[in-house]
């Protein structure tokens, strides 16, 4: 059954037409998520919206509890992942306002957990292919009905934050290739790999960091202009993208999203501790308990 997590900004979830909405608190054996979920209704399709940086954005991105997110979303069955980001532009041709379906990463954080394996249990999942195009392709057909343009494609810069980027370092992302940048996409995407579930990034364009020497450096105030601006095409994206998802999901990710654990883990059974087993009940339980 198919069941679509929405992470991102504290008021996705209010989207016309959902039903049986309700919080549900999700323990985790690697602490609290960033706040209770949503769990709702469109039509026949089952969604479940996190606000990243809880109700209120009291969590910066250093401290988001990314595994005890992901680890929530698959206790409650979800299958596919929206991530919905915020995000600088690192190109001329995506302004303030632009949508990019990412379809690539490079992680410049270094102060995070970004593993479920570890202390008893070993795994390496393929990153190659980051984000799934079977998403994207639902989310670029989502954008062209709505009327809100989505790129296909994009390389997607993380950084640690919280601060925004000095001016040379905006100037050397550009320099390797990146169009968007942003402080939260990692290690969710590495995570969601772990987890075994589709994620597909939805970048949305407030800035253009600092490296545009005709446009103000990027300040708070001006996000959040840009972030309102942008808050009711991201909900009409998400609610013509998750029943596009629903529909157009088989029993098995083409892609093979959701099997990469078959040959990730090299840890024998003989050797796995314990408490690792218990800890990924949830992450790894398909592959575990066979």
């Amino acid at each position: 059954m198919t069941c679509i997590g929405i992470i991102g900004g504290s008021g996705l979830y209010d989207l016309p037409g959902l039903t049986d909405g309700h919080w549900e608190t999700v323990e985790t054996p690697f602490g609290t998520p960033s706040d209770q979920i949503f769990r709702a209704r469109l039509g026949d399709t089952d969604l479940a919206f996190l606000p990243r940086h809880g109700r209120g954005h009291g969590v910066n991105p250093s401290e988001i509890n990314y595994r005890a997110n992901i680890d929530a979303l698959k206790r409650l069955g979800v299958t596919d992942i929206l991530s919905m980001s915020a995000c600088g532009s690192l190109a001329e041709d995506l302004p303030p306002g632009s949508f990019v379906a990412v379809d690539q990463f490079i992680d410049r954080t270094h102060a995070r957990a970004r593993s479920f394996f570890s202390h008893g249990m070993v795994a390496h999942v393929s990153m190659a292919e980051p984000t799934c195009a079977r998403l994207r392709a639902a989310v670029v057909a989502a954008g062209g009905e709505t009327g809100t343009p989505v790129r296909d494609g994009g390389t997607y810069v993380t950084i640690e934050g919280p601060q925004f980027s000095t001016k040379a370092e905006s100037h050397l992302y550009r320099q390797w290739g990146a169009q968007v940048i942003g402080m939260t996409n990692m290690p969710e995407a590495r995570l969601a790999r772990e987890a075994e579930i589709c994620y597909q990034t939805v970048a949305m364009v407030t800035d253009y960091d600092c490296w545009h020497e005709e446009e103000e450096a990027v300040e708070v105030s001006a996000v959040i202009r840009v972030l309102k601006d942008n808050a009711d095409r991201a909900r009409a994206l998400v609610a013509h993208a998750a029943p596009r998802i629903a529909a157009a999901r088989a029993a098995t990710c083409p892609h093979g999203c959701d099997r990469v654990l078959d040959t990730a883990i090299i840890t024998p059974p003989e050797a796995r501790g314990g408490d690792a087993l218990a800890r990924l009940d949830a992450v790894a339980g398909r592959v575990l308990k066979s």
